[in-house]
């Protein structure tokens, strides 16, 4: 006998090649409480779009140095009871505490970004530098005169 899987739904094999990260990667995310996938008949993991989403955002956050500790604080806010036919949603002391958590986030990736725009600048520095560096091997290959070279160097160099 066979699991019917809904087409919406795929196994953590499929969910973990489509995020690039392991099975036991989003085994450990779920032992984590960050996604709880649905159970087939026989007992396996099936992921659904949501699912995936939220994944995907768990591992963008990852990327840029947010631990799981804090993630799972974000994603993990005490919800309302739903109305009659309505969604559950968050309660305003949810709501504080997420508004709180996402400022620290916010906070966290303005300082990431300044950092990166200083790297790159200090990048361009280097690549200019290299460049000219080329630019004068190249010349003294092609058999320009040490001086000439050395004062074509010289008129090159960036202001201070």
């Amino acid at each position: 006998m066979t699991d019917q899987t809904p087409a919406s739904n795929i196994t953590v094999r499929d969910a973990a090649a489509r995020l690039g990260v392991t099975p036991r990667t989003l085994k450990y995310y779920e032992e984590l409480g960050l996604v709880v996938p649905m159970r087939s008949e026989g007992g396996y993991r099936l992921y659904e779009q949501a699912d995936l989403d939220k994944l995907a955002r768990v591992l963008r956050m990852r990327s840029l140095g947010f631990s799981l500790t804090a993630i799972t604080a974000m994603l993990q806010q005490p919800m309302e009871a739903p109305a009659e036919g309505g969604r559950p949603r968050l309660s305003n002391a949810s709501l504080k505490t997420l508004r709180e958590t996402l400022t620290g986030q916010l906070a966290t990736l303005d300082a990431r970004v300044a950092q990166v725009r200083r790297e790159l600048k200090e990048a361009a520095a280097l690549q200019a530098q290299l460049k000219r560096d080329l630019d004068y091997v190249e010349r003294r290959l092609a058999g320009e005169p040490l001086e000439e070279a050395l004062e074509q160097r010289r008129r090159e160099r960036p202001a201070p």
